[in-house]
């Protein structure tokens, strides 16, 4: 059952955006990461430049995504800091300039979806679900319909060879291993 406005239909009892091809607005997206500092408090970033794609199939376990975040954009609020995550000893960006994620199952579950994809940073690439909530959709005033999605997951850094860190003389590390990633996303179907 497709909505009044054409932009969304139920599948199993749980909504979803119409098929078809929808690319993000990044002017209205962002994707975030947290990080333990000194194993006490927490370090929030994002990326302020990335690209995606998003391909809602008919049959919505078949949709895919497809992103590219360039690493140069990180912003932690600290130049300094994120000049030393954009340096040899973090993510190396003459090297590897783009962070891809590549998703092409979809899985219900509960009133949410997971996506299975392929994460690559730092010249690895490791499976990474997210978990995906459809949080609704609607016609600016252009005509455009858009619809908006919150995702989750979180990765240890290290799988991903970026493994630079300080012991603590109190015990510990100063760089939490586990990442949590948060992205918003609203996109424009085309």
């Amino acid at each position: 059952m497709t909505d009044s406005n054409g932009i969304t239909r139920v599948v199993d009892g749980v909504e979803v955006p119409v098929p078809g091809k929808y690319v993000i607005d990044p002017s209205h997206s962002t994707v975030g990461f947290t990080v333990k500092h000194m194993m006490f408090s927490k370090v929030r970033g994002s990326f302020k430049q990335f690209t995606a794609e998003i391909n809602i199939a008919e049959n919505v376990e078949d949709s895919s995504v497809s992103a590219t975040i360039q690493m140069e954009s990180i912003d932690t609020g600290d130049s300094q800091r994120d000049n030393h995550l954009r340096s040899g000893d973090f993510f190396a960006i003459d090297q590897y300039p783009e962070m891809t994620y590549s998703g092409n199952k979809v899985t219900k579950s509960g009133g949410n979806w997971v996506l299975d994809g392929e994460l690559s940073i730092h010249g690895v690439t490791k499976s990474v679900p997210l978990t995906l909530e459809f949080t609704g959709s609607g016609v600016d005033p252009y005509g455009n319909q858009r619809v908006g999605f919150s995702a989750s997951t979180e990765i240890n850094r290290e799988d991903f060879g970026l493994t630079t860190n300080v012991v603590l003389e109190a015990g510990g590390i100063m760089i939490g291993k586990d990442i949590k990633i948060e992205i918003e996303l609203e996109a424009i179907k085309q």
